[in-house]
C-alpha cells in the first residue's frame, strides 16, 4: 500500500524534473515498510581476552580468540554488508535486501538508487531505516556472506582482499571504526552484535598478538 501510494503521488504531483525525488521516495517508503522489527534473540556474550589465559600454547590461544571474535563478525549485522554477489542482505535471517538494489561500481549503488539515496548519517528510527555517512558494501574482494570463520580470517590476513591493509590498519578498523561500531548501535527493533566494541578489538589485538593463528577453514 505505501509503495502505491507513493509511485501514485510521484506521477500525479511531481514535475518530471522531480523524477529523482520521486524515486527516492518510492525507494524509502519501500525499505521502511520492508523493515519488520526483528524478534527478539539472546545474542551470545562476548568473552575478553582475559577469558583464554589460561590456553598456554600460543597458536592454540590466538585460534580461540578469533573463534570469540567471529561471534561478531559474522553475525548477520556484518556479514549482510560483506556479500559475493550485487545484492546486499538485511535483517537476521539475511535475505535479500529490499527494495532491490545493486552494489554499483564503487560499492554504494548506483545513480538515482545509490545507498544513502535511503540511508542517512545516522539511524532514522520512526522510519526504521539504519544509517552511518559512509553506509554501503564492502568490496566483492571481502565479501564474508556464506564462507565459513577460517576462511574469514584467512581473507583478513591476504593483501590482496583486505585492501591492503596491515595487521595493525585491520586492528584499528575494527577496533575504531565507526562503521563497524554501527553493529552494535542498529537502532530500534534490530539486535545489536554481541559485546561491545571495546572488548571485540581486545580480542583482535590479542589475536594478532598472539600470531594470527586461523581456525581450520
Amino acid at each position: 500500500m505505501l509503495t502505491r501510494l507513493a509511485r501514485w503521488w510521484t506521477r500525479m504531483l511531481l514535475p518530471r524534473r522531480g523524477a529523482l525525488l520521486g524515486v527516492a521516495l518510492v525507494s524509502a517508503l519501500s525499505l521502511a515498510h520492508s523493515q519488520t522489527p526483528e524478534a527478539p534473540q539472546s545474542a551470545p556474550m562476548l568473552r575478553g581476552p582475559e577469558a583464554f589465559r589460561a590456553l598456554t600454547d600460543p597458536t592454540e590461544r590466538s585460534r580461540a580468540l578469533f573463534v570469540e571474535a567471529g561471534k561478531v563478525l559474522l553475525h548477520p549485522r556484518c556479514v549482510n554488508c560483506h556479500p559475493q554477489g550485487d545484492r546486499p542482505r538485511q535483517g537476521l535471517g539475511s535475505h535479500l535486501h529490499e527494495p532491490p538494489v545493486v552494489r554499483g561500481a564503487a560499492d554504494h549503488g548506483v545513480p538515482a538508487m545509490e545507498c544513502q539515496t535511503c540511508h542517512q548519517a545516522t539511524n532514522v528510527d520512526h522510519a526504521r531505516l539504519p544509517g552511518h555517512p559512509s553506509w554501503g558494501v564492502a568490496p566483492r574482494s571481502m565479501a564474508w556472506y556464506g564462507r565459513s570463520l577460517g576462511a574469514v580470517c584467512e581473507q583478513l590476513k591476504d593483501h590482496g582482499r583486505n585492501g591492503g591493509k596491515t595487521l595493525a590498519q585491520i586492528h584499528e578498523h575494527m577496533a575504531h571504526d565507526s562503521l563497524v561500531g554501527w553493529g552494535w548501535n542498529p537502532g530500534v527493533g534490530r539486535e545489536p552484535v554481541p559485546g561491545t566494541q571495546e572488548v571485540f578489538g581486545a580480542l583482535i589485538a590479542a589475536w594478532i598478538d598472539t600470531g594470527a593463528a586461523c581456525p581450520t577453514p
